[in-house]
């Protein structure tokens, strides 16, 4: 952001530290609570910008209570910050608008107390979460991660939804919960994390001749459109080696750029992207796939894999031969569980609908039914 703009998550931490802390003290003395912001929003992720601004962001975050507590207090706590808040934080409205004709929340100034108001299209209120946090969490993810992670639930989930568990902050867990929760939620288990390799390396496999091949054709436009495809592939298999959760499509390519490979592989891809000519599109793949191959290498999940390009068979294509490190990540996976499971990987890897990915109780639907 530019100069006189704080980030999302300085917002909201200063937010909690000098206005909602000190109302909760002050108003529900010795209250155990736990503060937070997680969830859905760029700025958990880090990357809002100044354009963030125009809805869902300002001063907001979770106040998470026990059972007891939301039962007892819960109402009380959310209305005492709807009648005690100041309007305006950092210069920054508390008040939350009602969902426009696009499903967001604008912020609203406000010149008097935040308090819930009833306005033509939805209600304007502060965004102080008040909730008791395994509900939250089991709402969000689709399981209760409090009673363990299985198999099921690693693979139901997408990526971006884990991320938004794991990213973001907590203020203060007094509640003692929610970074346990974190850090069981914070990478993949050994051999899920070797499945879940295997399966984006056995997505690059199934196209990487294409791009020669369509252009071999005449069809440039798409040999374009399959490398793209690749690139988006070769991103997600980037992250998933630097054990960060991919986001979805509008923060991959920061994601990517964060990321120790990101600076001298990112115009590596773009070239591949912006190249007018099969022949030079699946040069510079050929270059990603090495660089990718040798970090493979560099993890030790495996024993080595030769990382050179070779021809596609007795076809004049330049390819990996992805499925080499399929095969060979699958070797070293000794749960049985994983090993018998098809090669389609967690629900993100072969699911591509954002109405399918974000209905919880759907997407763990469709997970269980390519399980078989």
């Amino acid at each position: 952001m530019g100069d006189g703009h704080v980030r999302g998550l300085e917002l909201s931490r200063r937010f909690y530290l000098e206005t909602v802390a000190p109302l909760l003290a002050r108003r529900f003395g010795g209250l155990t609570h736990t503060a937070a912001l997680l969830g859905p929003g760029s700025e958990v992720l880090g990357y809002d910008t100044e354009r963030s601004i125009d809805h869902d962001w300002g001063p907001r975050l979770q106040l998470f209570l026990s059972p007891e507590d939301v039962a007892a207090d819960g109402e009380a706590v959310d209305a005492m910050l709807a009648g005690s808040l100041p309007p305006w934080f950092l210069g920054y409205p508390t008040n939350f608008g009602p969902a426009g004709g696009n499903g967001t929340r604008h912020m609203e100034p406000a010149d008097g107390p935040v308090r819930h108001e009833v306005v033509r299209h939805g209600v304007v209120r502060h965004g102080v979460v008040v909730a008791e946090p395994t509900a939250w969490l089991t709402g969000h993810l689709g399981f209760d991660p409090t009673a363990g992670v299985g198999l099921s639930d690693w693979l139901a989930t997408p990526t971006q939804t884990l991320a938004e568990i794991t990213a973001g902050e907590v203020f203060h867990d007094g509640l003692g919960l929610l970074l346990p929760v974190r850090r069981r939620l914070a990478w993949y288990p050994g051999d899920v994390w070797r499945y879940v390799l295997a399966c984006q390396w056995r997505r690059i496999c199934q196209e990487e001749a294409f791009v020669g091949r369509a252009g071999e054709a005449g069809d440039e436009l798409g040999s374009a459109v399959t490398c793209a495809r690749l690139v988006r592939d070769l991103i997600r298999l980037a992250l998933l080696m630097h054990r960060r959760y991919p986001p979805y499509g509008k923060w991959l390519g920061s994601a990517f750029a964060a990321l120790p490979c990101g600076p001298a592989l990112a115009p590596v891809l773009r070239a591949a992207l912006s190249a007018t000519g099969w022949r030079e599109r699946e040069r510079h793949l050929a270059t990603a796939y090495e660089a990718l191959a040798a970090l493979h290498n560099d993890l030790g999940l495996t024993a080595p894999v030769d990382p050179r390009t070779r021809s596609y068979h007795s076809r004049p294509f330049r390819v990996l031969h992805a499925e080499r490190f399929t095969e060979a990540l699958l070797e070293t996976i000794a749960d049985p569980e994983v090993r018998r499971l098809p090669l389609t990987g967690a629900v993100d890897q072969y699911v591509d609908s954002t109405d399918a990915l974000y209905e919880r109780s759907r997407v763990r639907r469709v997970a269980g039914a390519v399980r078989g």
